[in-house]
């Protein structure tokens, strides 16, 4: 328990003490006018209230990932606490901050086109394309996920209250949330499950400290408890535990909030904040995962209990046993409305970073039809294909989304000549964790493990020497 106080601890003090360092890193300017004033279209550059702007960006970034991810997680042991918060504090929040903040700069460019200016026009066009095959992906995962879970706590009667009957539900919502005024529809409802979700974590956060049972500590962090021993720590608790500490999609969310944002000073309370709180979200499941089972063993036997590895299955038991009816409720909306409130402005972001790039605008509903209905039919078709196989491709192209985030931020960074080594070191990192993964992964090339990770170290020091050779080349242009 102490290590578990300690790491929440430096959750928040990160947020106060480095939070603020890299907020004047980047030189946030409140004199300066946010693109929902110089830009401001009625639909998606709004000005919006602060608070509604953060719970937004919080819901956009969570979905289940600090949930489920971390309780994948702990099962590595309490190595998931180091990195939730080391990761969460100079890697993701930098990351997410950076993102959001130089959208801003670039009156609400999407990330594609913030990474072509700064890595060129052929990273652009790659960007393009991965930007969008990530946001069909998040968003067809996160209809089957949620769907799955409703059917399983609903009454069914045939088609009613079926798998197939909520992803037609949640399909009609997404295409509203994506067409309609984001004030309009996401303004409203995201407050409140952005409150449920929050209100969840209040509660498992009591039962931990009321509820008696065994808890890691940080002594033994750097051994592997991971019951599947073929599971090594690097690479895979690094993309097990994506959202949390580091997650390539929230980039892509940021943006959308750098268009509704009223002043650049409010942004680390939105963008560097949102990220905190998800960490915090993690560490409280993380905790309450390992502590409910008494052991990496037993936590692994109840996600197998019904035969194949369900985390919603220990989140149901968690908030029944400790919270009662009022846990289950919260469960239901926790769990279904996380990965909802990610689903819906994946597809709005799809739509943002498709009409920036053909230079389509979109104030209008047939406008935004028009660039919105290829990426349902697209999505509509992926949901046939097996979720194991879409969720394992959603998870590395999510993390390697990072790579690029951190490199382009290295980039403009170094251009205006301010501390880059910020996001540097933990791009380097990531760099090398995506890419040991993709050549050791069975959805990979399935390389033995000490080949993939010198693979991975040499693709980032080649990243490395190239981004020194550049940087050489800048500064002499400058002198």
């Amino acid at each position: 328990m102490t290590t578990f106080v300690i790491a929440l601890c430096a959750l928040v003090l990160g947020y106060l003490i480095y939070g603020s360092f890299v907020e004047r890193v980047f030189g946030a300017d409140p004199k300066r006018k946010t693109p929902c004033y110089t830009h401001q279209d009625g639909v998606d550059y709004i000005p919006m209230p602060t608070w509604k702007v953060y719970l937004i960006q919080f819901l956009n970034i969570a979905g289940t990932g600090p949930i489920f991810g971390a309780i994948m997680g702990i099962l590595f042991g309490p190595a998931a606490y180091l990195w939730i918060v080391l990761g969460c504090i100079f890697g993701g929040a930098v990351h997410d901050y950076f993102s959001g903040m130089i959208s801003i700069r670039k009156a609400g460019m999407s990330l594609p086109e913030i990474v072509g200016d700064e890595l060129g026009g052929g990273v652009r066009q790659v960007m393009r394309a991965f930007s969008l095959v990530l946001m069909i992906l998040v968003g067809t995962v996160f209809v089957t996920t949620p769907a799955g879970l409703l059917a399983s706590m609903t009454p069914t009667w045939g088609f009613w209250g079926s798998a197939t009957f909520w992803s037609v539900v949640i399909f009609i919502y997404y295409i509203l949330a994506t067409l309609l005024p984001i004030d309009a529809l996401i303004g409203r409802i995201y407050p409140v499950f952005g409150g449920a979700l929050l209100i969840m974590a209040v509660g498992i956060l009591y039962g931990l400290f009321t509820h008696d049972n065994w808890m890691p500590e940080i002594g033994d962090a750097f051994t592997n408890h991971h019951p599947n021993a073929n599971l090594p720590i690097f690479p895979m608790l690094f993309i097990t535990i994506a959202c949390g500490a580091v997650s390539g999609f929230h980039a892509t969310q940021s943006p959308m909030m750098a268009r509704c944002i009223k002043n650049e000073k409010l942004g680390r309370r939105v963008f560097y904040g949102a990220m905190i709180t998800e960490g915090i979200v993690a560490m409280i499941w993380a905790a309450a995962a390992i502590k409910y089972a008494g052991g990496y063993g037993q936590l692994q036997a109840l996600l197998n209990s019904e035969g194949n590895s369900n985390p919603a299955l220990i989140v149901n038991f968690i908030c029944n046993d400790w919270m009662g009816t009022v846990g289950a409720v919260l469960a239901i909306l926790g769990v279904v409305a996380a990965p909802v409130t990610s689903g819906d402005t994946a597809f709005r972001c799809a739509r943002l970073i498709a009409s920036d790039f053909l230079k389509f605008r979109q104030d209008t509903l047939w406008r935004r039809l028009v660039i919105s209905l290829p990426l349902f039919v697209i999505a509509a078709v992926l949901m046939n294909i097996n979720f194991d196989i879409l969720w394992r491709y959603f998870a590395w192209f999510n993390q390697t989304l990072s790579i690029f985030t951190f490199w382009t931020i290295t980039v403009w960074l170094a251009r205006h000549q301010k501390n880059f080594y910020i996001t540097l070191f933990p791009g380097l990192f990531m760099t090398a964790v995506c890419t040991s993964y993709i050549l050791v992964a069975p959805e990979g090339f399935s390389l033995p493990y000490y080949w993939s990770i010198a693979g991975g170290l040499v693709v980032t020091v080649l990243l490395l020497v190239l981004f020194v050779r550049w940087y050489y080349n800048f500064k002499k242009e400058l002198a």
